[in-house]
């Protein structure tokens, strides 16, 4: 039998999932094919509508080698696992003459654990481990939680939390979750056999494809023992969020709070000395942090290099002692240990790179209304880290709706550790770019248009120029507004304002689940729903409820983040222009994203409002509209409101 050709799959998978077969589709095909084959690098760039999931999934499985794909949302991930990859290995099997298996990998702490769920929690102030269902009451959220979390365990199959419905809360699954430092590991626990996390690891270990997140993809290029299967092709979807969540993980911090729990739960296992000096390491820590100011750290101030050096010590010594008492009143010591050595650990690790003070790491003070002050690092750049760990070994495909920012995917490709395309050399990597477009018409779809005449946006004080222009929109669009806000102060105080003008349902981000509002949203037309640029990402609401996306301002970064400000600096420093190369390609990311939420499908009509007359007026906004998707451009406000009237008036004729 002659093997099937690319197109023959690809046919064959989007009729399975009940889809359109797309030029962009079958090009994204061809290239990512090539790229497995050549063991090469790509970028492709798919449009929303592109179906990019299937232009990735059918190369890869008819190239038979196992394939890790990660992904940034649990949505992206649900749908892979529960949609895409069933019907595609189903319509796929007869062609191949063989089914691919596929399983879901996350971190340890996103499956339940049996020891701690059975045998308890280790308990900070007395020895040994409590019954957390004996401690919560039964009346209590926490106690509900509980009491469901272990009805739920005798039933699910997974363990994973995300197949919990409704979920819990943060704070009841941390009483039935371990981390990874903290786990026993398979063979010393008494629950080993039955593990959740263990379960998933082996089913990993036997499958094709393997479904994973941006962070445990991290995770197992930083930390070197490898928790993800061996795999000779990497897909990273949703890759324009990749370096954000790499730096994440890269990111190290230190609170009082966290410092007083590892002294608490170290106590009791090693002798009263060691005990001792950590206990004073940690009030001299607390001391400084209450002093301490937000804001970068460019050299390490001589009282919190003091305070980190005796944290660091105290830590070491705390570790070593942990490993040789054996304190008989303490039950389940093992698990009491893992616990307390894990925390002390974290300590050592962070307070040893800070007062190492690596070149390429950037550390600041940060405070919060809640948790007080903290100090962090992360590194400067995670560029040199992606270059080698995640290029070396594999053929990588880069996949998102916005990787060409200002007309190339040099800017992304940089952030990632990548040479210019087509640099040659004997250590870079190689790789090519390819934008497969969009099946949709952005030019007679959608219109850009800027507030040209608005004042410019200063850093802080209210702007009612921007308001005014902001309700009489809403008001010509009859609600049908996703407003995106460069701050969650700006969206509170755009919703207060806007409440009290119009009469339209006015949603606002944080008064209900983000699955909630989005709900709400797409069931009524004339309701609007306003939240930050940075959490509207995912929002994917089709047809006549969004019909007007709207940016406050150019979503640059803050001046005073230490990180953004310390890597445009360095980019300086090496005679770039760090504001194009930090700022501006963060800036180009975000409203990329944000104003592809407009057109999701082919019917879909309506207008990106921006309302900073920057975007038309600086020497960058031309870069900046070069990110966008190519919508029809004006900066003529009649022509806005008139163009938004007439879109609701279409919509309101057809009953929606």
């Amino acid at each position: 039998m002659t093997k099937p050709s690319l197109p023959e799959l690809l046919h064959a998978a989007v009729t399975a999932v009940g889809g359109t077969e797309r030029p962009g589709q079958a090009s994204m095909a061809e290239a990512v094919a090539e790229a497995v084959d050549d063991n090469s690098h790509l970028l492709v760039q798919a449009g929303t509508g592109t179906g990019k999931s299937l232009g990735y999934l059918v190369p890869a499985l008819a190239h038979g080698e196992r394939v890790v794909v990660a992904t940034a949302t649990l949505a992206l991930q649900r749908q892979l696992v529960e949609r895409d990859l069933p019907r595609t290995v189903d319509a796929l099997h007869p062609l191949l003459r063989r089914r691919p298996q596929f399983a879901m990998l996350k971190g340890r702490s996103n499956y339940l654990c049996l020891h701690r769920l059975h045998e308890g929690v280790p308990q900070e102030e007395e020895e040994g481990l409590f019954d957390q269902f004996e401690a919560a009451a039964p009346s209590s959220k926490l106690g509900q939680d509980l009491l469901r979390l272990r009805d739920w365990s005798d039933e699910t199959e997974t363990g994973d939390r995300d197949d919990l419905t409704p979920g819990v809360s943060d704070r009841a699954w941390a009483q039935v979750s371990v981390s990874s430092r903290e786990c026993l590991g398979a063979s010393k626990c008494a629950y080993g056999a039955e593990c959740f996390a263990e379960m998933a690891r082996e089913r990993a270990k036997l499958a094709d494809v393997v479904v994973t997140n941006h962070a445990l993809l991290a995770i197992d290029a930083i930390e070197g023992a490898p928790v993800l299967p061996q795999h000779e092709v990497l897909i990273v979807d949703e890759a324009h969020e990749l370096v954000s969540r790499v730096t994440g993980v890269a990111t190290g911090e230190l609170t009082p709070g966290q410092v007083n729990r590892a002294v608490r739960r170290a106590a009791k296992l090693v002798n009263e000395k060691a005990a001792d000096a950590l206990q004073t390491a940690a009030e001299g820590f607390e001391r400084v942090m209450e002093l301490a100011l937000p804001g970068r750290l460019e050299e390490i101030p001589e009282d919190l290099g003091y305070a980190l050096m005796a944290l660091r010590d105290a830590a070491r010594t705390v570790i070593t002692a942990l490993g040789s008492t054996r304190d008989k009143s303490v039950q389940d010591e093992d698990a009491v240990r893992k616990q307390a050595m894990a925390s002390v650990e974290t300590i050592h690790g962070v307070a040893e790179r800070i007062t190492q003070g690596s070149e390429y790491d950037v550390v600041w003070y940060e405070r919060h209304d809640r948790f007080g002050a903290s100090v962090r690092v992360a590194p400067l750049s995670v560029s040199g880290l992606l270059r080698e760990k995640l290029f070396a070994e594999r053929s990588v495909v880069l996949t998102s709706a916005t990787l060409k920012l200002g007309g190339d995917f040099n800017g992304v490709g940089a952030s990632l550790g990548l040479a210019p395309e087509g640099t040659a050399g004997d250590d870079l990597p190689q790789w090519k770019g390819l934008d497969v477009g969009s099946p949709f018409d952005y030019p007679k779809q959608g219109i850009l248009y800027v507030a040209k005449h608005l004042a410019t946006p200063g850093r802080e004080g209210s702007r009612t120029d921007m308001l005014d222009e902001l309700a009489e929109l809403v008001e010509a669009a009859g609600g049908r507004t996703l407003g995106l806000f460069s701050s969650m102060r700006a969206a509170q105080a755009a919703a207060e304002d806007l409440r009290g003008r119009l009469d339209k349902p006015i949603l606002l981000q944080g008064e209900e689940t983000l699955g909630e509002l989005i709900k709400n949203f797409a069931a009524d037309p004339e309701t609007c729903l306003f939240g930050t640029l940075s959490l509207w990402q995912g929002v994917d609401v089709p047809g006549a409820s969004c019909q007007l996306v709207i940016m406050d301002r150019i979503p640059f970064p803050r001046p005073d983040d230490p990180l953004m400000s310390a890597r445009q600096k360095a980019v300086e420093e090496a005679g770039g222009n760090g504001f194009m190369a930090v700022a501006a390609t963060h800036a180009a990311l975000l409203m990329a994203q944000g104003a592809g939420r407009l057109v999701r499908a082919t019917g879909d009509k309506g207008v990106v409002a921006v309302l900073d007359p920057r975007l038309a007026n600086a020497r960058y906004g031309s870069y900046l509209r070069a990110s966008l998707p190519d919508f029809w451009y004006t900066t003529d406000r009649n022509q806005a409101r008139r163009s938004l009237a007439a879109i609701d008036a279409a919509a309101k004729a057809d009953g929606r």
